[in-house]
């Protein structure tokens, strides 16, 4: 995503907002926390507050930039939005999240939802599991 990009989402392209981009479009830790924002800002020399890292997090999700999923661990994390729907899994033991799409649970849920008198517009998944 660039500065255009940012404008048409109708945020100004400011300093902050594109380093806090560049972090989580370059990150190899695709599911980031504020803080794990801005320990990653710190450990490239910026100096961006994290009141201004929640702050923008917030826009980028209001925009649809971000995603946001609270997971058990008590606090949100936040993904790049992605045109593929996908589902989640949680390592109860280390927190690490797995992404994952099934056709068969996707099917069987919009069953589900259409035996019941419903349309599904949206839903998430989260499956917390641990080591056999």
């Amino acid at each position: 995503m660039d500065t255009k990009e940012l404008k048409k989402a109708g945020l100004k392209a400011t300093l902050p907002r594109l380093r806090i981009l560049e972090i989580l479009e370059t990150s190899s830790e695709k599911h980031m926390s504020a803080e794990d924002v801005y320990r990653a800002l710190i450990a490239v020399g910026e100096d961006v507050g994290l009141a201004t890292i929640y702050r923008v997090l917030t826009q980028f999700e209001t925009a649809g930039i971000v995603q946001r999923h609270n997971f058990d661990s008590g606090h949100a994390v936040f993904e790049m939005a992605k045109e593929e729907h996908h589902d989640h899994m949680v390592r109860v033991d280390t927190g690490e999240v797995i992404e994952f799409f099934d056709d068969e649970i996707e099917r069987l849920q919009r069953e589900i939802v259409d035996r019941h008198g419903y349309v599904l517009e949206e839903h998430s998944l989260v499956l917390y599991v641990r080591p056999k």
